[in-house]
C-alpha cells in the first residue's frame, strides 16, 4: 500500500489513504482537543472542536473528518487554530449549567480540561441559559442534559455499536435535545458504555451518583466473573469500599467496552445481606462461631461420613465463577479424601461424551475473528444475552456483510438480523440440527428449505465461518448429540467451532474439576459422578462452593431434594441466606475481595488482584480450602500463596482446537418427531443476564431493569387458545416432583408445545430443560 506524507506540527509522518488528520495525531501523541470525536465511533464532525490549520485551507478545518492527503501541512497549535478552538468551546459553554462542584463527571470531564486551556476567563453571554427537562430513563444512567452539548456519542452507540437506537435527536437550533423516544427507558445490555462516551456530565451512574469525586478513587486491575470472554475491568474503590467499575481498554478482548452485568455487579457485593462469620447449626438453629470451631465442625462432617459410608459418599459442587486455584484445591481436596465426585458444569445435564472431549470447551479462533467472519450459526445461543461483549463483535461481523443463522428453542431479541432461523423445541432439537448437516453436500440454491438455507451459508463462507454452541446448548438433554452434530457441520464446511461455556469454566477444566479429569486433563482411572449424577444419586455429604442449588443447577427440584436428603453439607457462601439443609456455612469473599486466576474461553490467562480488604471475617475461598485440607490432615495444602497453587497446578493454556468425533465415528441416534401431546408442554428454561450468580441476583439496580427475570411462563398463543386459558391469567403448572403457581402470558417467540419459564426468577426452583409439565386454570 502507498502511504501518504504528511507533515503535522513541523514532524513528518506517512499515513494509509483515507486516515483523518486526528487519528495521525493520535498515534503520534500530538494532542487535538474534541468532543464528538471517538476511535469506535463513526465521524459526526457536529461539535467542532478539533479545528486545526490546514495549510492552503481557506478556513479551519476539523480534524476528525478531514483525510490525509500528500504533501498536506497541518498546525494544531498555531495562533490561528487555537483562535478557532477558543471560539467553538466559547459557543458549546453558553448554555452550560456552571454546575461542576456537584457533577459527578468533576474530575474526569473533558469540558472541564479543554475549558481551563481554552476557554475565557469570563462569559460574555448574559442572556438566560436554557434548562432541558430529564425524565427517568432507567435504574442505571442518571441524567442532567441540561449539561449536554449534542456530541451525539450516546446516539451514535446505541444505533453503531450496540444495535438498540434508545436515545435519539429531537427539535433543531437551541431546541435540540438528546433523549429517548415516548419516554422509555433505555434496556440495552450495555447501555452503561454511553456513561463513559459522553463527554461531560449529562449521562451519569445512577447508582454510583453522589458517593466519590474521581480523584479520591484508586483503581485496581481486576477480571469480570460473569462470562467466559475474560473481560478486563478496572474495580474503584475509596476508603477500603468498592464505588463503581469501569472497563479497562483490551483490544483483543473487551476493546474499550463493558456490559452492565460486569459495570453494576459490585452492587450485589454492597447491597446484599452479606455473610461476615462462620455460622454452624445447632439444636437452636444457625449460630455464630469462631472460624476453628466451624472449620472443625466442617471437617468432622466429612471425616465421619467418610468412616462411615466411604469416600464415595462424598461430593463436591462448585460454582463456574470460581478462580482457577479454587477450582484446583476443590478438586485436590476431594481426591485427597478418596473421591472423584467433583464438578463445576452445574448447567449441564449430559456427560455423554466426557471420556472423548477436549481439553476444555472453547473458542478456537482469537475473539478478535469474530467481526471478521462472513458467516455465524448460533446453536442454543442467545448470545446477546449470555456474551453481550461478543454478541457485539457477531454485530460488527453482520454489518460487514456476515450471514447469521440460528437454531434456538426460543425465539430471542438479537442486535443483528438472522438469515435463517429454527426455533424448536428441546425434543426436535437434534432433529433440526441433523437437517442442516444433511445437506451440506446438497448443490441446491432451494430457498424453501430452511435447512439447506443455513447449510448453504455456511459452505459458502469458505472456511470463514463460526458455529457457536450457547448456554441453551450445553443445558439440553442431548448435549453431547448437538456438540457432535456441530462438529460434524464444522469439519465438512470449514467452520471453526466455539463452545462457549458460563464463567471461568475454562479454569474448572484445566483446574481438573470435574470427575473424570485432574488438572491439565489428565483422566482419572476411575471416574466419579458428574453434578447430575450427584443429585440423582443423593450424597450422604456436600461440599458447596459458593453454589446456590436450587438457581445454579439446571434441575434446581432435583438438586433441592438432594440437599435435603443429605446427612451433612457445607456451604462456603458470599451472603447470608442459609437454607435450611446446610449444617456449617462459610464466608468466602466475593471477586472484589479475592485474588485468583481467569482463563477466558480463547485459553487466555488473566490474574484478578483483590480490590478491597475482606468484609467481616469472610476470607478467602483458596486460603479457607487450604485450613480445611490441613484439618482433614491431607498432604500438600501448606501453600504460603497463591503462586505456590497456581505452580502446582502447571497449567499450560493456549488456544482450544474444535473437538473430533472418536475414531471418525459417525453421530448415532433416531431422529423421530417427540409428537404433540395436548395435556403435555416441553420445558425451556435459560439462565437470564442477570441471574447468572448469586452476586449478579443481589445487585438492586440490575434487578429492577427490564432484563431482570421476573416469574411468568411464557407459551405459544395457539396452545394458550387450546387450553382455553386467557392471557395473563394465574395458572398451576405440575411436574413431577411438585408444581408451580405463576401467571401465564401469550408469546409468539415460543415453539407450540412448550412452556418457557426463566430460571432463577421470584421463588420458584425449577426442573431441567425438557421436563414435561402439565398445565390447568388455577382454581
Amino acid at each position: 500500500m502507498t502511504m501518504i506524507n504528511i507533515e503535522i506540527d513541523g514532524q513528518q509522518f506517512q499515513a494509509k489513504p483515507g486516515t483523518n488528520v486526528i487519528e495521525v495525531a493520535d498515534e503520534a501523541g500530538i494532542y487535538i482537543p474534541r468532543f464528538c470525536y471517538h476511535k469506535k465511533l463513526t465521524v459526526a464532525a457536529n461539535c467542532r472542536m478539533c479545528l486545526v490549520e490546514v495549510e492552503r485551507a481557506p478556513k479551519p478545518m476539523p480534524a476528525c473528518a478531514t483525510p490525509v492527503a500528500e504533501g498536506m501541512k497541518v498546525r494544531t497549535s498555531s495562533s490561528y487554530a487555537v483562535a478557532a478552538q477558543k471560539d467553538t468551546l466559547e459557543f458549546l459553554l453558553i448554555n452550560h449549567p456552571l454546575d461542576c462542584p456537584i457533577c459527578d463527571q468533576g474530575g474526569e470531564c473533558p469540558l472541564q480540561d479543554q475549558a481551563v486551556g481554552y476557554g475565557g476567563h469570563a462569559s460574555r453571554f448574559i442572556e438566560k441559559k436554557r434548562v432541558v427537562p430529564d425524565h427517568n430513563i432507567g435504574p442505571l444512567i442518571q441524567t442532567e442534559m441540561t449539561r449536554c452539548i449534542h456530541c451525539t456519542r450516546c446516539v451514535r452507540f446505541g444505533e453503531e455499536v450496540a444495535g438498540v437506537m434508545e436515545l435519539g435527536i429531537t427539535g433543531r437550533g437551541e431546541h435540540l435535545k438528546i433523549d429517548t423516544f415516548f419516554e422509555q427507558s433505555v434496556d440495552s445490555e450495555v447501555s452503561g458504555n454511553v456513561i463513559d462516551l459522553c463527554p461531560v456530565g449529562a449521562l451519569t451512574s445512577k447508582p454510583y451518583r453522589f458517593t466519590a469525586r474521581s480523584w479520591e478513587l484508586i483503581s485496581h486491575e481486576s477480571i469480570s466473573p460473569h462470562d467466559c470472554l475474560g473481560t478486563n475491568i478496572d474495580i474503584q474503590t475509596l476508603r477500603g469500599e468498592v464505588k463503581r467499575v469501569l472497563p479497562r481498554e483490551n483490544e483483543a478482548i473487551n476493546e474499550c467496552w463493558l456490559a452492565d452485568r460486569d459495570r453494576y455487579s459490585y452492587e450485589g457485593i454492597l447491597e446484599g445481606g452479606r455473610l461476615n462469620e462462620p455460622m454452624i447449626r445447632t439444636e437452636e438453629g444457625m449460630v455464630a462461631v469462631d472460624w476453628r470451631t466451624a472449620l472443625n465442625k466442617a471437617a468432622d462432617g466429612l471425616r465421619s461420613i467418610k468412616q462411615q459410608e466411604g469416600a464415595d459418599a462424598l461430593g463436591a459442587l462448585v460454582s463456574p465463577a470460581s478462580t482457577l486455584e479454587e477450582f484446583y484445591l476443590v478438586q485436590k481436596l476431594m481426591r485427597l479424601l478418596g473421591t472423584n465426585n467433583v464438578d463445576h458444569r452445574l448447567r449441564q445435564v449430559d456427560f455423554s461424551d466426557d471420556m472423548t472431549a477436549a481439553r476444555y470447551p472453547g473458542t478456537s479462533i482469537p475473539i478478535g475473528e469474530y467481526s471478521k467472519a462472513k458467516a455465524v450459526l448460533l446453536i442454543g445461543s442467545n448470545i446477546r444475552k449470555e456474551q453481550p461483549l461478543l454478541s457485539l463483535r457477531v454485530r460488527q461481523a453482520w454489518k460487514n456483510g456476515a450471514k447469521i443463522t440460528a437454531i434456538n428453542p426460543f425465539d430471542w431479541n438479537f442486535n443483528f438480523d438472522l438469515t435463517s432461523s429454527v426455533v424448536a423445541s428441546p425434543s426436535s432439537f437434534c432433529k433440526e440440527l441433523a437437517q442442516v448437516v444433511s445437506r451440506v453436500d446438497e448443490e441446491s440454491d432451494d430457498v424453501d428449505n430452511i435447512h439447506r438455507q443455513i447449510a448453504n451459508t455456511l459452505r459458502n463462507a469458505e472456511g470463514n465461518a463460526i458455529i457457536v454452541l450457547g448456554q441453551s446448548a450445553i443445558s439440553h438433554p442431548q448435549f453431547s448429540k448437538l456438540k457432535q452434530l456441530a462438529q460434524k457441520l464444522a469439519k465438512s464446511t470449514g467452520a471453526s467451532l466455539s463452545i462457549l461455556p458460563p464463567a471461568n469454566s475454562v479454569a474448572g477444566w484445566l483446574g481438573g474439576c470435574l470427575p473424570h479429569r485432574e488438572s491439565n486433563g489428565i483422566a482419572v482411572n476411575e471416574p466419579g459422578l458428574n453434578s447430575s449424577q450427584m443429585i440423582q444419586n443423593p450424597r450422604s455429604a456436600y461440599l458447596l462452593f459458593n453454589v446456590e442449588p436450587e438457581n445454579d443447577l439446571a434441575d434446581g427440584v432435583q438438586a433441592v431434594l438432594a440437599m435435603e436428603s443429605a446427612k451433612f453439607v457445607v456451604s462456603f457462601q458470599v451472603f447470608d441466606e442459609i437454607p435450611e439443609y446446610v449444617d456449617v456455612a462459610l464466608p468466602i469473599t466475593p471477586f472484589t475481595e479475592n485474588s485468583g486466576t481467569f482463563v477466558n474461553c480463547e485459553g487466555r490467562m488473566q490474574k484478578a488482584t483483590a480490590a478491597v480488604e475482606p468484609n467481616g471475617q469472610a476470607r478467602p475461598g483458596w486460603k479457607v480450602l487450604r485450613v480445611l485440607g490441613n484439618l482433614l490432615e491431607v498432604p500438600g495444602f501448606m501453600y504460603s500463596d497463591l503462586n505456590e497453587v497456581l505452580n502446582e497446578a502447571s497449567l499450560e493454556s493456549g488456544f482450544c482446537e474444535p473437538q473430533q468425533l472418536e475414531n471418525g465415528g459417525e453421530v448415532q441416534f433416531e431422529l423421530v418427531d417427540a409428537g404433540h401431546n395436548a395435556d403435555h408442554f416441553e420445558l425451556i428454561s435459560e439462565m437470564p443476564i442477570y441471574a447468572v450468580d448469586s452476586i449478579v441476583r443481589h445487585a438492586p439496580a440490575l434487578q429492577a431493569t427490564a432484563d431482570a427475570a421476573i416469574e411468568q411462563a411464557h407459551i405459544n398463543p395457539d396452545d394458550l387458545r387450546t387450553l382455553d386459558i386467557d392471557d395473563g391469567a394465574s395458572v398451576a403448572i405440575q411436574h413431577s416432583f411438585g408444581q408451580l403457581q405463576m401467571n401465564i402470558i401469550s408469546d409468539t417467540r415460543v415453539p407450540a408445545s412448550c412452556i418457557y419459564i426463566p430460571a432463577g426468577a421470584g421463588n420458584s426452583v425449577l426442573p431441567a430443560t425438557g421436563t414435561m409439565m402439565q398445565i390447568r386454570r388455577e382454581a
